[in-house]
């Protein structure tokens, strides 16, 4: 039997053994597995990426990036979710390519070519002299005179799309259960916290598993 159509099946058992309301997911970080448990039965196992426990500083901050242990709940489910990274992301981007960090400022700033970056309708974008606006790709970073510009919360240019998968399940404190477009990290310590589950166990989970569930993570 191939392995989809068999991971398949697999599923559908699952649901058909679910008892909703005695529902409780588990996750394991060393066996990086997650677990659906109904009662005393263990419906459903899916492998899991975790946090890979490392340490950035720069410019007098730091993050531990961890999983974090103990009793957390469901507190929404999305679909479609929107990532918007935090300052460590591009920072992380400008440390890979030896490049500087700098945040762009709501009334935009003046490059050395003489153009400026601004901001207008939540979008960045250029303006070179005697050229009108330009807009910026908004799915690529702003690099600009040997530096990493963060842009703005609420720009379009802080909201990345697809990254995280088709659903999210919210654990909180920025902490959750989603996809991934790195498929190879399922099964390993590789995520900044949250934690990552293939598509096809993402969607069981989406569907079976309700708001308010309980999360154990050891």
């Amino acid at each position: 039997m191939p392995p989809r159509l068999s991971r398949n099946l697999a599923l559908q058992r699952a649901t058909q053994q679910l008892d909703k309301s005695r529902l409780r997911l588990v996750v394991s970080l060393r066996n990086r597995r997650l677990s659906a448990v109904s009662g005393r039965d263990t419906v459903f196992r899916a492998p899991v990426g975790v946090a890979h426990g490392l340490r950035l500083a720069f410019g007098g901050r730091s993050w531990r990036f961890q999983t974090p242990r103990g009793t957390r709940r469901v507190l929404r489910k999305t679909a479609n979710p929107v990532w918007t990274p935090p300052d460590w992301h591009y920072i992380e981007t400008a440390l890979v390519y030896g490049l500087r960090v700098a945040k762009l400022p709501s009334k935009g700033v003046s490059l050395r070519t003489g153009a400026k970056l601004v901001i207008r309708d939540s979008v960045v974008g250029i303006v070179r002299p005697g050229a009108q606006f330009a807009m910026l790709p908004t799915d690529e970073h702003l690099v600009f005179d040997g530096r990493v510009f963060i842009p703005p919360v609420g720009t379009l240019n802080r909201r990345v799309t697809e990254s995280l998968g088709e659903y999210a399940l919210d654990l909180g404190g920025g902490y959750l259960i989603h996809g991934t477009s790195n498929k190879a990290s399922i099964g390993q310590a590789a995520s900044h916290g949250c934690i990552r589950v293939d598509d096809d166990d993402l969607m069981w989970l989406f569907e079976n598993v309700p708001v308010g569930t309980p999360v154990l993570i050891h």
